[in-house]
């Protein structure tokens, strides 16, 4: 007869996981508002930039994605679950108007700024509130930071004059 063992999820301290959460939360609501946001700007966005623009704004989506992910399964990985459903991301969220139709590069690339821009104060606060939490959680929010940075730099870099 063999033994079944069970070995619990998480041994993370409750206060450690709702902490992390009360953080990273935010974050993962505002990329996946970005990822969204950036998907609907890519099939409308028009002007002579397009397929610069285009292409950017999918790489936009991709890495917003893989950024709430990671955020999200830090939080999963302490014992806390994450609500992400399009309702919440909806109601908990200040993304931008981006159009619902067709709009010049130009006011795409602004309104896809303004998004990131609400993810990156929602991202700092991460930062600084999870220094004295979590490092590893802290990390994945500086991580973040540094893709989310990177991927404004390019899209704002068509606006430079």
């Amino acid at each position: 007869m063999s033994k079944t063992q069970t070995i619990p999820m998480t041994v993370a301290d409750p206060e450690v996981a709702a902490g992390t959460a009360q953080f990273l939360s935010p974050v993962v609501l505002g990329l996946q508002a970005l990822g969204v946001n950036g998907k609907q700007a890519h099939w409308n966005v028009r002007g002579s930039n397009f397929i610069a623009i285009h292409e950017l704004l999918d790489q936009v989506v991709a890495h917003a994605q893989a950024s709430a992910d990671e955020a999200a399964e830090r939080i999963v990985a302490l014992g806390l679950p994450i609500d992400a459903r399009v309702s919440t991301v909806a109601a908990k969220t200040q993304a931008t108007a981006v159009a619902a139709g067709f709009e010049q590069w130009e006011s795409t690339i602004a309104a896809i700024v303004a998004d990131m821009d609400a993810v990156l104060v929602d991202v700092q606060a991460a930062i600084d509130g999870l220094d004295e939490i979590d490092l590893t959680s802290q990390d994945v929010a500086i991580g973040i930071k540094a893709s989310l940075e990177k991927d404004r730099w390019f899209l704002s870099a068509h606006l430079a004059g």
